[in-house]
């Protein structure tokens, strides 16, 4: 007969750490869901308001704004369900916990912001060559009050900058924010003068700044998915301290990571002079790790010297 999973006590009991183990719980705690809900409402909500206006105004800026905040809308929402995964303690399937959806969701948000960007440089390319006319008084009220609901959101999202995927929705917010200074700028030039080439300039100058941001989130959640070396972390130091450890003869297949952003681990092998001095070996590259690394979480095999 097939065997009967785990039970929940079980799992609990072998995901346990006991004195002289990392405190490491693979599952995240502290987060603020509930400010993520407000701004996802806000933004949400706005980006309705601004699609509507922007083709009445038939604003390049203002349209790129609303595109930003549907975007925004969406990431929000990500961001939202992983935290709310990344909360989950480990289980008998995902001994690891669910801490990666965060670092997953703020790629998937980094990527769709790449497509925005494309897609708002060709249209800007388009409008340059070819003006088109614009209806400045609407665009600047709109662009206004969108300028005031971004800066409410990016306070909110600001509040909770322990977790990465908040951070990648603020990038996001921080377009919009950046996208609502452009399109007022816009709707005042064009009020004023009836320069409509300002329109398409200044989305292509918005592009850009969200481009250089969502570069460095891409750059952080790709590192920490690919369960890179931190980024505070010297590698090459790491083997030779350790080798450097009385009764340590070689260092071998070493791998350091982030379990969680912020909870480095290690695991290794080392061949050493005599087996039963382990024990004290062992407590000296603990002390060493946790001391010149802040490395915590440590997994090693000892191996006798051939």
């Amino acid at each position: 007969m097939p065997q009967s999973a785990p039970s929940t006590d079980a799992s609990a009991h072998l995901h346990a750490h006991h004195e002289g183990d990392a405190q490491h719980g693979h599952y995240i705690e502290g987060r603020r869901p509930g400010l993520l809900a407000w701004a996802l409402g806000l933004t949400l909500f706005f980006a309705g308001v601004e699609v509507v206006f922007g083709f009445v105004s038939n604003s390049l800026a203002l349209i790129s704004d609303a595109g930003h905040m549907v975007t925004d809308a969406a990431s929000l929402g990500l961001a939202l369900l992983a935290q709310l995964i990344a909360r989950r303690p480990p289980s008998a399937r995902h001994s690891f916990g669910f801490v990666r959806a965060e670092a997953l969701a703020a790629f998937v948000n980094g990527l769709a912001m790449l497509a925005v960007v494309g897609w708002i440089s060709f249209e800007a390319a388009r409008r340059f060559s070819h003006p088109e006319q614009v209806e400045g008084g609407t665009v600047t009220v709109v662009a206004f009050i969108g300028l005031l609901i971004n800066i409410g959101v990016a306070w909110l999202l600001s509040r909770d900058q322990g977790s990465v995927n908040t951070r990648a929705a603020l990038v996001h917010v921080m377009g919009d924010l950046l996208g609502s200074v452009a399109a007022l700028a816009a709707g005042l030039v064009i009020s004023y003068t009836g320069w409509y080439r300002i329109d398409p300039i200044l989305s292509v100058l918005v592009a850009l700044l969200i481009l250089r941001s969502t570069f460095g989130v891409l750059r952080d959640s790709y590192h920490f998915l690919m369960e890179g070396v931190p980024h505070h972390i010297d590698y090459l130091q790491v083997g030779q301290d350790l080798g450097q450890v009385p009764g340590v003869v070689s260092v071998h297949d070493l791998h350091v990571w982030d379990m969680s952003p912020g909870q480095p681990a290690l695991i290794g092998h080392l061949e050493i002079r005599d087996l039963d001095e382990w024990p004290a070996i062992l407590q000296e590259v603990k002390d060493v790790l946790r001391t010149r690394h802040g490395i915590d979480h440590i997994t090693l095999q000892p191996e006798a010297r051939h």
